[in-house]
């Protein structure tokens, strides 16, 4: 994936921003002010699509030294399993129906032996409140807990408003945690000026409406995606770790590299194997408005060697919360 020529920007250690990142949400929760909401019309999404090709491990991740509040509804003190993965497998079993029937959309763990002592093994299951702005009790070396996240079928989503609609994406957070805490940070600050979609290319006559390559077609250019950056100005963005990087599909929402560039890819690109981290996915039904976008005015340029279609008017994009899809 071409990278845009960019600034430089300076950079701290992932682990550090991130301290500053929950130690910001414990600080700022009681200030924060609502972020609009837009509300989603029925839908029936697969959402197991976009994990094809991943055991279950591997989308069963969590942050270590991080401890998330919420109403236990289940009591790690009676709850004892083996690894962060099977308190992790333990959440998703109670959260298989929508947001209203999911009984844990948290689950903590203290998986460290010589820290937790008798606490070892302890795995709590929590409801939050507000999944798109979980509440810290503590963070970094001083936590010996290691938490995640469990979105319902119709929570997680937030959606990246632009000037030619809402594109809606289901977060996914239990397979790019890290990513995912970046997305929920440019939430509770409501800002996201800088961000926009400056390359645009369509799918050509090389991927048919679902995203399937056309038999014996090249590969591009174009090459069925839109991108851009998610670097709000006044906001220090540290590259994210590589996390969970499952075969792009249409609809898929991923890093270049370790963002913040990201792209949203308009067809199944099976060629680019296992390479970028996914982070969540575009609704079915509002894949047309990247489509639309990607038909917008482009003119051709070389990055990194690589032929692009760079978009004559950028896109600016505004982070904001979404509900549903309801089933």
């Amino acid at each position: 994936m071409a990278r845009r020529p960019r600034r430089s920007i300076l950079c701290l250690s992932i682990s550090v921003v991130f301290v500053f990142f929950l130690a910001y949400m414990v600080f700022s929760l009681s200030a924060r002010r609502a972020s609009p909401t837009l509300t989603s019309s029925p839908v029936s999404v697969d959402y197991e699509v976009f994990r094809e090709g991943l055991n279950e491990s591997e989308c069963c991740r969590g942050v270590d030294g991080l401890e998330l509040w919420g109403s236990a509804t289940k009591w790690g003190s009676q709850h004892k399993v083996d690894s962060a993965q099977a308190c992790c497998l333990a959440c998703k079993a109670a959260c298989t129906g929508p947001g209203d029937q999911c009984l844990c959309n948290t689950w903590v763990f203290c998986g460290n032996k010589e820290h937790c002592k008798d606490k070892f093994g302890e795995c709590w299951l929590k409801k939050q409140q507000d999944v798109l702005s979980p509440e810290v009790v503590s963070s970094g070396d001083q936590s010996m807990w290691t938490s995640g996240l469990v979105f319902a079928k119709n929570e997680g989503i937030f959606g990246l408003e632009t000037s030619h609609g809402t594109l809606r994406i289901k977060l996914l957070p239990d397979c790019a945690p890290r990513s995912v805490a970046y997305i929920t940070e440019l939430l509770g600050v409501r800002s996201c000026a800088g961000c926009r979609i400056v390359r645009a290319e369509g799918r050509g006559q090389f991927w048919d409406r679902k995203g399937n390559h056309v038999s014996r077609a090249s590969f591009g250019p174009p090459y069925a995606l839109i991108q851009g950056t998610l670097e709000a100005d006044g906001i220090f963005f540290k590259e994210v770790p590589k996390e969970v990087c499952p075969s792009i599909k249409r609809g898929s929402v991923a890093w270049v590299g370790q963002g913040p560039e990201f792209f949203i890819s308009l067809a199944n690109h099976h060629e680019w194997k296992r390479s970028y981290t996914v982070f969540g996915f575009v609704l079915p039904e509002d894949m047309e408005i990247a489509e639309k976008i990607a038909s917008l005015p482009s003119k051709l340029d070389v990055w990194a060697n690589v032929t692009v279609s760079v978009l004559e008017d950028p896109v600016s994009l505004r982070v904001v919360r979404a509900t549903g899809p309801t089933e």
